[in-house]
């Protein structure tokens, strides 16, 4: 995972590189490995000593400059995810190394393994390694919301608005999907946003966000996985039929034949798109004006990454409003067990017949959401709020872009206030290698590090913190609020029957069955199979039916068991 392209030796002398692989334990637990590789002159590859080779002479006391390079990594495995963080130790460590401070090695690994890390909820932490550096650490408000940074404005920059909804839709319905860039950072970042806009949903089956070249073998797996690959192998990854492959350095998504994409069900498909069209190409609205005002300013790429973020959080409380009303509790202790009922919520939503939601809600995903967010008293995040208190101001905004930005901004600066708590940072200081130190001629190899020293210093580390107050945060639990309920999603366009008229629908179409009428049956089955959308329909048809049993049984004929039968699945529905 250190070099996912295999280990190489190289001719030139190449620049120190950095980037997270992101590996999942048999809990899934999430273990993220932050890579520093940079590259050693080796001296003596063939074992051969210069002077021994025959008829060369030999000036003694010089050195020849090596010829060729090997790679050496430092590896920090972390359950934490603070990429920058690990980016500037690893950093520190061999800068100290590379321009020969005097710093012992073993010091700084002891106390960066022995440092503290505070607690979530926005606390925030000032830490040396004791090279000169002065750090910060910042824990988001609320651990449950996702940290971008500004990967997912990048994958938008990368891909363009549809090409990621499509991946967005893919992940919701549990297919493959594939990137692959020359860089493995971007595959890291790629990764990460992709799963973030999935928020309040959680990603379940394997991401692997870079995939080593001896593990390529993986994308053939049965399961649904989210993974990245380097540009290198893209004519390896070609031949796979059922992979959604997205070339991040191209801009380009490829969706094979036999792969039908559910995409989100109208009218959302069509706001959401318009709400990312106005957020990342704000000039489109003039751009037919006769006297278009001077550009607009696209937001900095921080809050730009948080308000398409903000869209996803609108997008997915729309979708599922009203979810808390389906939910039934089936015991509370030891473990709460909650069920929810599906066919309830599409019914009401008006979306038996959508193949995206009921995926959805099929999907591991979903399953996931009811456990965790399906009690009824714990603590609350930003989608719970919105999902209960602010969905109708999104509808009502839908037709206002003013309005709805101004919504989306709100939002996003929540999301931004959750990464950055504190707007006042405290002066960080990492000291950084001099520029070009890496083509320096002599440089001693990375020295080994003497093991003992470290637990020796990491023991006295912990023992002087041994006062230090604890770290843990009590999370405030509330009871969660319930919020309005399951309306459907499109506007009513069917003509809205009284209930009177309705029952009376239901009620001639059974008499038509049992008297054998085909043909007003045929005429007054669609009305009758609409209004057993209500509760009081469903009621009357059992009634109705229960007159038409004489003696506990009812004859009937193909056709007209074909009738009944339709409007009981109708009911049942």
């Amino acid at each position: 995972f250190c070099q996912p392209g295999g280990w190489q030796l190289s001719r030139e002398r190449k620049q120190p590189t950095f980037f997270v692989v992101v590996l999942t334990d048999i809990d899934s637990d999430r273990h993220y490995c932050s890579c520093l590789t940079f590259y050693e002159a080796e001296i003596n590859l063939q074992g051969t000593k210069k002077d021994e080779i025959e008829g060369e002479v030999e000036v003694p006391g010089l050195i020849q400059p090596a010829e060729v390079f090997a790679p050496k990594s430092l590896v920090l495995v972390s359950r934490l995810d603070y990429p920058e963080i690990f980016r500037a130790c690893l950093g520190l460590i061999y800068t100290v190394y590379v321009d020969t401070l005097n710093v012992s090695l073993e010091s700084l690994i002891a106390n960066l393994c022995a440092c503290l890390v505070p607690a979530a909820g926005g606390s925030q932490k000032l830490f040396s390694l004791g090279a000169g550096d002065r750090q910060l650490i910042q824990t988001p408000l609320h651990d449950s919301l996702p940290v971008t940074g500004t990967s997912a404005a990048l994958l938008f920059q990368q891909l363009g608005i549809q090409n990621v909804l499509s991946l967005f839709c893919a992940v919701l319905t549990e297919n493959k999907v594939l990137f692959h860039s020359a860089s493995f950072q971007r595959l890291s970042d790629a990764c990460r946003a992709l799963e973030s806009l999935m928020f309040p949903l959680k990603y379940s089956y394997p991401y692997i966000p870079i995939l080593p070249a001896q593990l390529l073998e993986v994308l053939s797996s049965p399961t649904p996985f989210i993974i990245g690959v380097h540009s290198v192998f893209k004519t390896d990854v070609h031949e796979l039929l059922d992979v959604i492959i997205a070339d991040l350095d191209g801009g380009t998504i490829k969706i094979p034949e036999c792969i039908h994409l559910s995409s989100l069900p109208e009218p959302l498909l069509h706001q959401t798109q318009a709400a990312l069209s106005l957020i990342l190409h704000p000039d489109l609205e003039v751009a037919d004006h006769a006297f278009p005002p001077p550009r607009t300013a696209l937001s900095h790429s921080k809050m730009l990454d948080k308000e398409v973020r903000a869209v996803f959080l609108r997008l997915f409380a729309q979708l599922f409003q009203g979810y808390r009303s389906c939910l039934q509790l089936i015991r509370i202790h030891a473990e709460p067990v909650i069920h929810f009922h599906k066919t309830a919520f599409l019914g009401q939503r008006g979306l038996i017949e959508n193949d995206f939601l009921t995926k959805v809600l099929n999907g591991m995903a979903f399953a996931g959401f009811v456990s965790e967010r399906g009690p009824p008293y714990r603590s609350c995040d930003l989608f719970d709020e919105l999902v209960a208190f602010e969905v109708e101001r999104i509808k009502v905004e839908e037709n206002n872009p003013v309005k709805m930005i101004k919504h989306v901004r709100e939002l996003a600066e929540q999301l931004f206030k959750n990464e950055n708590p504190n707007p006042h940072m405290a002066f960080q200081k990492v000291p950084r290698p001099t520029e070009g130190s890496h083509l320096r001629v002599h440089i001693l190899p990375f020295p080994k590090i003497n093991e003992t020293r470290v637990q020796e210093l990491i023991q006295e580390n912990l023992a002087k913190n041994q006062n230090a107050p604890p770290a843990s945060r009590v999370e405030k639990k509330c009871v969660v609020p319930a919020g309005p309920p399951v309306v459907s999603i499109m506007d009513k366009v069917t003509t809205v029957f009284n209930s009177a008229q309705r029952l009376e629908v239901v009620r001639n179409c059974i008499s038509f069955i049992f008297e054998n009428k085909t043909l007003e049956t045929e005429k007054t089955l669609p009305a009758a199979l609409r209004a057993l959308k209500g509760k009081a329909a469903r009621q009357c048809l059992t009634d109705e039916l229960g007159l038409h049993v004489q003696q506990n049984r009812a004859i009937l004929d193909h056709q007209q068991f074909d009738y009944i039968i339709r409007m009981m699945n109708c009911t049942l529905q």
